[in-house]
């Protein structure tokens, strides 16, 4: 391919990439949500990719990269970098190849997805972690990729990646009847995005694909305001599965054209998304799996009576989470509050402030109090859990009437992360 002619993933290249992947890649179910979409008025389907062996779809780009390898590059044995999914992916290819591999993960990856990547690769592989996000593993990994002399298996910019991801793209056309007029899918890297966009454009081009990213990690977004691929200072590594700093070049210049729009969601609004899909509809999505649905009320006008597919693009949820994503939807539903108290000291503070202060409805979720002699005031942390955001108002109001009002922390991140 010249430098002239941009990489297009052509769909004869998928439907190969397609043909590699049966009886490995599960052709995932399409499946109509009753509850979403009389919430939004609009017919809404979940393309469950969660239900993959590896619980993601990224079983599909690396063994259709894996499986295109020649037989001295087979025999030196394969390097890949990831977060968690692209690992297991990986994994199992190494395994159904009976090829050897290398997988660096960020040490921040959940022991979930550590241990599954161990399961599905077996002996074939060997789980090196090192650093704190993608970009600290995927620059170890390239070290040893050069030093030995393998191959790097990229977990989105790769053609070969993006065409075994474009095989999704291919499945949902073949799935509906009716046209789709909105995709939502979760955008890390770029790869699925990529993959599938091109698709679209080339059989279905009314179809408009919505990009979606973490608030905490816009490196898609980032890059179509600046119209180049940009590199992040900083990231929250919170939402694992789409959290990089830098997009791939094949993969941005792809987006660029074929993405309608690209948003972000914020990290809370994922979490509410995994309990009401959890609670409701009995799916255990990521985080990352979760943001498509997450965007759905940013469009609420624009699909109603439309046809509307999120992509469930991953489950691998490591249940130890649970209490963080609980807190974190509730932080940003403005359900959740912390306080500094000040408690005079003095016999029946502690109960006036909660018979007097404390609405019918507030619940004291979290309490850090220690008592220091020769002081007319202590202080305590205080978390509030209320049942409406309109509560919050008169909660306050009530603190300070009754002089127990030290700080409102919510709305101050660094003493927050601090104290709480």
């Amino acid at each position: 391919m010249s430098e002239a002619t941009p990489y297009f993933p052509t769909i004869e290249a998928v439907e190969a990439a397609a043909k590699k992947l049966e009886g490995v890649a599960f052709v995932t179910p399409l499946t109509a949500n009753e509850q979403y979409s009389s919430k939004y008025e609009c017919n809404i389907s979940f393309k469950r990719e969660d239900l993959q062996v590896v619980r993601s779809y990224k079983i599909r780009g690396a063994y259709n990269k894996m499986s295109s390898l020649s037989s001295e590059e087979a025999a030196n044995g394969v390097v890949c970098a990831s977060a968690g999914n692209h690992a297991q992916g990986v994994a199992l290819s190494c395994k159904l190849l009976k090829i050897q591999g290398t997988i660096f993960m960020p040490t921040t990856t959940p022991k979930q997805k550590i241990e599954r990547a161990k399961m599905f690769g077996e002996h074939f592989v060997k789980i090196v972690l090192t650093g704190d996000s993608f970009d600290d593993a995927y620059n170890a990994a390239i070290k040893d990729c050069t030093e030995r002399e393998k191959t790097f298996i990229h977990p989105f910019n790769d053609e070969k990646v993006i065409e075994g991801q474009a095989t999704l793209g291919l499945e949902l056309i073949s799935q509906t009847t009716a046209p789709i007029d909105y995709i939502f899918v979760a955008v890390g890297g770029g790869g699925l995005a990529s993959g599938m966009s091109a698709v679209f454009k080339q059989l279905s081009p009314n179809t408009k694909i919505i990009g979606v990213e973490p608030e905490g990690a816009p490196s898609m977004k980032s890059a179509f305001q600046k119209g180049e691929v940009v590199q992040l200072d900083h990231i929250d590594n919170f939402v694992d599965g789409a959290a990089v700093k830098r997009v791939g070049d094949i993969n941005f210049e792809i987006c660029k054209t074929n993405l309608h729009d690209m948003i972000t969601i914020h990290e809370g609004g994922a979490c509410q998304a995994i309990l009401d899909l959890y609670n409701k509809e009995a799916i255990i999505a990521e985080p990352a799996g979760a943001l498509s649905v997450a965007a759905l009320d940013m469009f609420k006008d624009d699909i109603k009576g439309k046809n509307v597919v999120c992509i469930i693009s991953g489950g691998n949820n490591d249940i130890t989470r649970t209490a963080e994503i609980k807190e974190r939807a509730l932080l940003f539903s403005k359900l959740k509050h912390y306080f500094i108290i000040n408690f005079p000291q003095r016999a029946g503070a502690l109960r006036e402030f909660v018979v007097d202060i404390l609405g019918p409805n507030d619940d004291i979720t979290h309490f850090e109090y220690t008592k220091k002699a020769n002081r007319e005031n202590d202080v305590a942390v205080v978390g509030i859990e209320l049942k409406s955001p309109e509560d919050l108002e008169p909660l306050i109001a009530n603190i300070k009437r009754y002089n127990f009002y030290g700080d409102y922390l919510n709305e101050k991140p660094d003493l927050f992360q601090f104290l709480v």
